[in-house]
């Protein structure tokens, strides 16, 4: 999986929390994941199919971090993850994916999109579905963490 594959997905999680939260995530360094253990607290995921790959991206936050962001994007605090949270984290999975499929098409992808699945809780799995490896990007701001990780099957 090359980074003009990638980036578009990063590109539109910094693209849609900055405009939408106004708040900056600093991404960090991509890793291999080898294992279906998310790092977070609550993880949106939704898989891609197009005809030359198909796979899945997840987005994964911190309960500090999706409280603050809840907070920015529509002026209510909350204490937990609760259903109104989860369903923000399948709206902004929806938001970057879009985001990702608009710049993707630029470079002759067309894909399809799933609806989101949304998961939480402490030590909760993402199980992706393509048989591609999986990267793992961190992101950090000062409420905390988000990942994405990508997994796709025959990107070129």
């Amino acid at each position: 999986m090359n980074a003009e594959f990638i980036n578009p997905f990063l590109v539109s999680l910094i693209n849609v929390i900055s405009t939408m939260a106004t708040m900056d995530l600093k991404p960090g360094k991509p890793q291999l994941k080898n294992h279906d253990l998310a790092k977070g607290d609550v993880s949106g995921l939704i898989g891609m199919v197009e005809p030359k790959t198909r796979g899945s991206l997840s987005i994964t936050f911190e309960q500090t971090l999706i409280l603050e962001i809840m907070n920015k994007m529509l002026g209510e605090k909350y204490e937990s993850i609760n259903d109104e949270v989860t369903d923000l984290v399948g709206e902004i999975t929806n938001m970057v994916t879009g985001g990702a499929k608009n710049l993707l098409s630029d470079k002759g992808y067309d894909f399809d999109m799933a609806t989101p699945a949304v998961v939480s809780g402490k030590n909760h799995t993402i199980s992706h579905k393509a048989r591609g490896k999986k990267i793992m990007m961190p992101f950090t701001h000062e409420h905390g963490n988000a990942y994405i990780e990508i997994c796709f099957e025959d990107a070129q």
